[in-house]
């Protein structure tokens, strides 16, 4: 009995302060001016740095045109899918009444059309868009092989599904004179994107390493010959691909699409005056009562013209004065009863 004493006590640790948590330790207490003062602090910090970032974004010239009634003609010739081979062009004048000064870029914006579906995200195989086989259609589907059950690269209903939509903004000197505004098509994408999660297969011949696949559906070309201009812009690293291929969160959305190559008539910018936007006509969205539209805007330290950001900042700061507010009306009540009994 004895012996199984010890050995009990054998097994207990050191009696030292670390071992038997007795080292003096910092107990936070917070009193009520403590507490007022950091939610008022919080609420006076989430309204200023609210005010700043609606007040950026109203500095954001914007321009967007709508063309998805305006090009109708082109809309119906696209609802036939035996039209797929037959281009269709229109033009949209528009006037610029500021100039917008500085970078100025070009997006496209969809309404309607649903990038957020479980399946459709899903419908991709990452292997094949890093190149390490481009014949891996897993988890493609229904996009996985052609009707003869060739793989097609890239596979799954994204790619499919790619805008494809060729925009050109001219600049209307007058009647007669119209400029092609330069805009450029690289450093549109996120650095990840371009050089980690998308990346041709090893080939010196890009067409030879996408032989034994086929093109997706909708496609009028293959991937290896997307850019006609630029040979180092085709295959997964197409930058048009990889804006597209990053999904959206809601069904209206805008991606970027071109920026501006500020060069001899546009080294400030675009000036005010009278443009076209010249269209040729690809992407169908009448199929699922969607709208496209072309937006040109400029950009401020804090991004885009979203209000979101700025309004969630009001908000937070005015819910947080609001508590502050209330907890110090409750706090000088009790404050007042304690001190009336006291006198008592």
């Amino acid at each position: 009995m004895k012996r199984i004493s010890q050995d009990c006590q054998s097994g207990l640790p050191d009696n030292s302060a670390v071992k038997q948590q007795q080292l003096p330790a910092y107990r936070l207490q917070l009193s009520a001016n403590k507490i007022l003062s950091g939610f008022f602090a919080t609420g006076v910090f989430c309204l200023g740095v609210g005010v700043i970032l609606l007040l950026s974004a109203k500095t954001i010239k914007e321009v967007e045109i709508n063309y998805t009634e305006k090009c109708a003609n082109c809309a119906k010739l696209r609802e036939n899918a035996a039209n797929f081979d037959k281009e269709c062009n229109c033009s949209i004048p528009f006037f610029l009444p500021e100039t917008m000064k500085g970078n100025v870029y070009m997006y496209y914006k969809l309404y309607g059309f649903y990038q957020n579906l479980y399946r459709y995200i899903l419908s991709r195989s990452n292997s094949q868009l890093v190149g390490t086989d481009v014949k891996d259609v897993r988890n493609c589907a229904p996009f996985k092989t052609s009707h003869n059950g060739i793989p097609i690269a890239p596979c799954g209903a994204i790619a499919n599904s790619m805008f494809n939509d060729t925009i050109i903004l001219s600049y209307n000197l007058n009647s007669s004179i119209h400029i092609k505004v330069p805009m450029i098509r690289s450093g549109i994408t996120w650095w990840t994107d371009k050089y980690v999660k998308f990346q041709n297969p090893s080939f010196q011949n890009l067409s030879s390493a996408f032989a034994g696949t086929t093109k997706p559906p909708n496609w009028p070309k293959p991937v290896y010959e997307l850019d006609e201009e630029d040979p180092g812009n085709n295959g997964f690293i197409n930058d048009d691909f990889i804006v597209w291929m990053r999904t959206a969160a809601f069904p209206t959305f805008k991606k970027l699409y071109r920026r501006l190559h500020r060069i001899e008539h546009f080294t400030e910018g675009l000036p005010a005056g009278s443009y076209s936007f010249n269209i040729t006509y690809n992407f169908p969205v009448n199929r699922f009562r969607g709208e496209k539209a072309v937006v040109l805007s400029t950009l401020t330290w804090s991004g885009g013209s979203s209000l979101f950001l700025g309004l969630a900042y009001v908000v937070t700061g005015a819910v947080t004065w609001l508590a502050f507010f209330s907890m110090l009306a409750v706090h000088l009540r009790l404050k007042e009863r304690k001190t009336f009994f006291l006198q008592q």
